[in-house]
């Protein structure tokens, strides 16, 4: 007697038919929707059935007058981005950049660049290792983000991964860590070490060519092991880099890109700066990726919205400011919901 395998009957429910308006408007062929409803066990009926109120929904018609509106605007995006193209994909560097030229060519062009130059008169150039830090400042206590190898999505749920230790201990931690990702000092722990490490901060100068000096503490302080991974993403400001000690590997892609790069949620993406999986990814192919590495005493500019991946080489402190002289406030404008 032939064994028939059952499959259990499939009905289709509110969460399906959020599905088959999405797929319909992302412009997939009813005949393949049907196939895969009736695959998962949706009987034939039911499948025929929703389809057709699907594709004769009001609602769905106005959802495709606004997607009409979006594929607009995908359209100026992709004519930026095709000029982009025809650019030298190396991120420039230029030494002692002035103001006006770093405003008109870079800042508002939304170009990155790499400054050198600029950081010849911090104390922390000369100052800062390892052995200073525990001295200076070891008895405080700071917070860090750990435990980051148990969860992939780390940068996404960094608050589930903040902990507090004493400031040498930490150092000690980096010290001895060779290689890792498990643990590092970001910028969203700023809330308490800013008040913590107040004395590091006394080594840090503004630089009054292209910031807002005002309060000498304005910036954050990245500080681990070699190996530590911030994956790619983007902000929702202008960002400057300022590499202290260490070297750091950085990936950038123009905010034009942002059509290509599989944005999931918020200002993330799944796609793996380590390795892009172009078969899982197959749009990334045809992305312009820049790449470079910042060195100490070099300062790199990242604008609003350009995705970066960053890799420390090296044991690596870098801060990072944002208190530009010129408008960098972007969030208000940011989508609400933010699952893309």
């Amino acid at each position: 007697m032939t064994h028939v395998e059952l499959r259990p009957v499939v009905h289709v429910d509110n969460e399906w038919r959020r599905w088959i308006a999405e797929n319909l408007l992302l412009d997939g062929q009813p005949q393949a929707i049907y196939e895969q409803m009736v695959r998962i066990g949706i009987p034939h009926e039911e499948a025929v059935h929703e389809l057709q109120q699907a594709l004769a929904s009001p609602y769905l018609l106005g959802a495709q007058r606004l997607k009409n509106r979006l594929a607009k605007r995908d359209w100026v995006l992709d004519s930026q981005r095709r000029m982009n193209h025809l650019r030298d994909a190396e991120v420039p560097r230029r030494h002692k950049l002035s103001r006006d030229e770093f405003f008109d060519a870079y800042y508002t062009a939304g170009r990155p660049v790499i400054i050198t130059g600029m950081m010849d008169d911090w104390p922390a150039m000369t100052g800062w290792n390892l052995d200073y830090f525990k001295q200076r400042c070891g008895d405080r206590e700071v917070e860090i983000q750990f435990n980051r190898d148990a969860d992939e999505q780390y940068e996404l749920r960094k608050t589930a991964h903040r902990k507090t230790m004493l400031f040498g201990e930490y150092v000690e931690l980096v010290r001895s860590a060779g290689r890792s990702n498990n643990f590092y000092m970001t910028a969203y722990n700023e809330g308490m070490n800013r008040t913590a490490l107040a004395e590091l901060w006394q080594d840090i100068v503004q630089i009054p060519e292209y910031l807002n000096g005002e309060g000498s503490t304005q910036g954050f302080l990245w500080f681990g092991p070699s190996g530590t991974i911030t994956p790619f993403h983007h902000d929702l400001t202008n960002n400057f880099m300022a590499q202290v000690l260490g070297r750091k590997r950085v990936l950038l892609m123009p905010a034009c890109e942002i059509a290509h790069v599989y944005n999931h949620e918020h200002c993330f993406t799944h796609v793996d700066g380590r390795q892009v999986d172009l078969a899982r990814y197959p749009l990334m192919a045809d992305v312009q990726m820049l790449s470079c590495v910042l060195n100490p005493g070099e300062v790199l500019f990242l604008p609003v919205g350009c995705w970066h991946f960053v890799e420390g080489l090296d044991v690596s402190v870098t801060v990072s400011f944002t208190n530009f002289l010129w408008d960098n406030d972007f969030t208000g404008a940011y989508p609400q919901q933010q699952a893309f």
